[in-house]
């Protein structure tokens, strides 16, 4: 298996989406997103998608070059219209005044409104934490939960990501996680390698436990703890959909299909100043020490490494290069 470089990478995947339509700033926002995803081997949420941006970016199911538009409705309110662009520059244009509003008032609230799926929700509340703020993320998906004891795809994984900063320029703690049982990708990804899944991921159309891939993105996807994860599920969608103004989950049409209409998803951020709190980093500190006097014990994301170069499937990095070389 071949190992290439985060640099080419990154190179590689912006020259792809530039060819098929991005203009430069939004291309290379989507490029170091594509690159951080597969520096932590999070495959779901880094090439995978990039042959989809650039059939999209081609049929105008999203758009490559809008600028996307920053207000803020309230002091700690921040709203970034991303116009059926990328979340990623939309984020980026809106971070500076997000941190801003939250220095200024303890906690403010950044809104990405109309925006293409964000893949990895962590990649963006990281962001938040280097910034030395606690962020907290939301966002929804195109539908394939139904409510326990329902069939009815009403939700999508919907996940939900924490960001702890450690007050030395780290992260302290960090979770990036679908509110159901596993990611739509570990399924898709099961199915064309021919794989079955574990029972407890899915559903089939009638509502059965299954472990056919191709029965289960023809039903639905189990909550994670059953009506607690649900719980969380419904919390995410009200916010990333409903206080976003972007779409509910249920008519969002599946992420990666080349053609229809723009995927008009939302993202919902809470930043939260930890300075208001004199020994924030105390307790911090403390309780990850607590937690790693048992061996192999640790908090979410400590001692997470950055890999470089990475291997890459023959297969994935020949579309990818013709894909820049379209």
């Amino acid at each position: 298996m071949p190992q290439i470089s985060l640099d080419e990478i990154e190179q590689t995947v912006r020259r792809a989406l530039s060819v098929h339509g991005a203009e430069a700033f939004a291309a290379a926002e989507v490029a170091r997103a594509v690159r951080k995803a597969e520096s932590v081997g999070n495959k779901i949420c880094g090439l995978y998608y990039v042959e989809s941006y650039c059939q999209q970016l081609r049929s105008g199911r999203v758009s490559g070059t809008v600028t996307p538009q920053v207000s803020t409705p309230r002091k700690g309110a921040v709203l970034a219209d991303a116009g059926f662009g990328f979340a990623q520059p939309a984020f980026a244009h809106a971070l500076p005044v997000a941190l801003d509003a939250a220095r200024t008032n303890g906690v403010a609230s950044l809104s990405v409104a109309h925006a293409h799926t964000c893949t990895s929700l962590g990649y963006f509340t990281e962001q938040i934490a280097l910034a030395g703020m606690i962020g907290i993320g939301f966002t929804n998906a195109s539908p394939i939960v139904a409510a326990p004891g329902g069939k009815t795809r009403a939700i999508g994984t919907n996940p939900i990501a924490f960001s702890v900063p450690d007050g030395q320029g780290g992260i302290a703690m960090q979770f990036d996680q679908s509110t159901t049982t596993v990611a739509l990708g570990k399924i898709t990804m099961a199915k064309a390698a021919g794989q079955s899944i574990p029972e407890g991921w899915a559903l089939d159309a009638e509502g059965n436990p299954t472990t056919d891939p191709n029965a289960a993105i023809k039903g639905s996807l189990v909550s994670m703890g059953g009506y607690k994860g649900w719980g969380f599920g419904l919390m995410a969608e009200v916010l990333a959909a409903a206080l976003t103004g972007s779409v509910l989950s249920r008519d969002v049409k599946p992420l990666k299909a080349p053609e229809g209409a723009p995927h008009d998803l939302g993202q919902y951020y809470l930043i939260i100043d930890p300075s208001v709190s004199h020994d924030f980093g105390d307790k911090v500190q403390a309780l990850a020490a607590h937690i790693a006097q048992d061996e192999g014990a640790r908090m979410p994301g400590q001692n997470k490494q950055s890999m470089d170069p990475v291997e890459v499937g023959e297969d994935t990095w020949t579309l990818i290069t013709s894909l820049a070389n379209a």
